[in-house]
């Protein structure tokens, strides 16, 4: 039913025989069929997909999908090459200049990152388009506290960021003292200057990570 193509089938394999999975699927079947969703379907899994759970070093957790048409491809705040970073995003690339001196990329595509260890996790995976918060409630937010919840038990340290109100209610989730957890406030332009600017969090992840004696995540996007 899902394929992701790596450690992750194995450890989630239950979750999608759940009642509340197969009525999401059903949900999502007539979702599709009748109004445009992003992302697009093939691309929902794309977070596990690009960063496996042994791998993970890092997680950044959003809320849910852009809901404009091209944005969203299935990694929380990144959108394909060629479209115009949101607001939210550059506010992200302003503060890596500050925290690390990290040019802002021209891309908003966050692809590498993922593949660096770092899961980029909405806690709702699919949105209706110009509805924002339009799949919430349906079954989605099972499925990521799950996913959390497994990366709790993991023995390795990992370093949560958690921006903003809705990802910071997951902090619950995670009670292996083994672990980093890191809050502020959202990156919006709404809220970045109550503490996401200046947060520093991209270097106190690496300097977590360095301590436990693990390789640091190369936060550039363009080499």
């Amino acid at each position: 039913m899902v394929n992701i193509g790596n450690d992750w089938d194995s450890i989630l394999a239950g979750e999608f025989k759940k009642d509340y999975y197969l009525k999401l699927r059903e949900f999502l079947k007539r979702e599709y069929a009748h109004y445009r969703i992003y992302p697009d379907m093939y691309d929902i899994f794309n977070a596990l997909k690009y960063t496996p759970y042994s791998k993970v070093r890092a997680v950044i957790i959003g809320q849910d999908p852009y809901h404009g048409a091209g944005q969203a491809h299935g990694l929380c705040f990144s959108v394909k090459k060629g479209v115009e970073p949101p607001p939210s995003l550059k506010n992200i690339f302003k503060e890596l200049e500050t925290d690390l001196g990290i040019t802002p990329p021209e891309s908003g595509e966050l692809t590498k990152w993922a593949e660096n260890g770092v899961l980029l996790l909405n806690a709702v995976l699919t949105v209706r388009e110009g509805m924002p918060n339009s799949h919430k409630g349906k079954g989605w937010e099972n499925l990521t506290d799950e996913i959390i919840r497994r990366l709790n038990e993991r023995a390795e340290p990992i370093v949560f960021l958690l921006w903003g109100a809705n990802a910071r209610s997951k902090a619950a989730l995670i009670t292996n003292p083994q672990h980093c957890v890191l809050q502020c406030a959202h990156p919006s332009p709404l809220s970045a200057y109550n503490g996401f600017f200046g947060c520093r969090h991209f270097s106190k992840a690496n300097q977590y990570l360095i301590s436990k004696g693990l390789k640091p995540i190369d936060w550039r996007l363009q080499r």
